[in-house]
């Protein structure tokens, strides 16, 4: 069953699962408060790199009761494998490539760019410097992820 609520009047909107695959702790508390101090009831999982992420996504190990997310946050730049590893893989596997993957990375590069897209990232952003901009940057994804697209369900 799908939760839904209203917010101010609008449309009802949709909570989001989101699974973050980040290894900067810093990174993954500040997306996780600013999800907090939004009214959006994201429930958020955290993982440090592509191979947590992939067991998370099929299941495996650890992860056996692990809820399909709606959304995935993946940064780049990680170790053992990186989130350009990890998007290949999620996007080449048939039960996982229709979830949204953003990219959300230090990185500004050309390159890194045009690869993501090029393996199926739904979007590429770049994390801003400052702590305002950054966590603006998270409520918006969030805000457009429940507010403006169309998800498909977890049985897509």
């Amino acid at each position: 069953m799908l939760a839904t609520r209203q917010i101010k009047g609008a449309r009802a909107v949709r909570s989001l699962q989101i699974l973050v695959v980040d290894d900067d702790d810093a990174d993954a508390l500040m997306i996780s408060e600013a999800l907090e101090a939004t009214d959006s009831n994201a429930t958020v999982e955290r993982v440090s790199d592509g191979r947590e992420a992939l067991d998370y996504l099929r299941r495996e190990g650890k992860f056996g009761d692990a809820q399909r997310p709606d959304l995935i946050l993946l940064d780049l730049n990680m170790p053992r494998m990186d989130g350009r590893e990890t998007l290949a893989a999620i996007k080449a596997d048939e039960r996982l490539k229709a979830i949204p993957v953003v990219i959300l990375t230090t990185s500004g590069a050309t390159p890194d760019i045009v690869s993501s897209y090029q393996h199926r990232a739904n979007a590429y952003v770049t994390k801003p410097f400052g702590l305002d901009d950054f966590e603006q940057t998270v409520r918006q994804i969030d805000r457009f992820y429940r507010e403006v697209a169309t998800l498909p369900t977890s049985n897509d």
